[in-house]
């Protein structure tokens, strides 16, 4: 229960991170996706039951503040982290290389995927465009928040693991 609770608040904190702080400290016009990081890294971390459930609430807190479309978000967002789940197993604490990997291929998804539902079905086609203003800059900007926010989420999660093993061997 400590852990959802934990893992509630880290979404929520990122969520109004992204709207406020980072909203103002655009760079060439983009903000980092710091949902991606969190959805992404729960994945990784915990398994495809966790990086989904983590992928929907961000994805709902997306549509209900900022989505034109109710629900897109958050299936995209569930999808995401169900994806990065499927990589539990390759993940080890100390590697920096599978998350940055992953984050980065998430966030490239997220916006290609953005486009052709938002852009291109409406018939704006200048994806190159939307490529080097948009995807690129934010990929960019979300990659070098994510070498701050990762070491954070995994302290936590560090920390959660171990206070559940010591909790775990109380009971055996």
């Amino acid at each position: 229960m400590k852990r959802k609770v934990i893992t509630f608040v880290i979404i929520l904190v990122c969520f109004l991170l992204e709207s406020t702080i980072f909203h103002n400290l655009k760079i060439a016009t983009v903000s980092p996706n710091l949902l991606i990081i969190v959805t992404a890294s729960f994945g990784f971390m915990k398994g495809k039951k966790t990086g989904m459930a983590v992928g929907f609430i961000s994805g709902f807190f997306v549509d209900l503040f900022w989505g034109h479309l109710m629900g897109f978000n958050m299936l995209l967002y569930t999808v995401i982290g169900y994806l990065n789940g499927a990589f539990e197993r390759l993940f080890y604490d100390d590697d920096i290389k599978l998350p940055i990997g992953l984050i980065s291929a998430s966030e490239l998804v997220y916006g290609v995927i953005t486009y052709a539902f938002m852009y291109m079905l409406r018939g704006d086609f200048n994806f190159d465009i939307y490529l080097s203003h948009i995807i690129l800059p934010e990929l960019v900007y979300t990659i070098l928040v994510t070498l701050i926010l990762y070491q954070i989420i995994l302290h936590i999660n560090k920390k959660l693991e171990a206070e559940e093993q010591r909790s775990a061997s109380r009971f055996v």
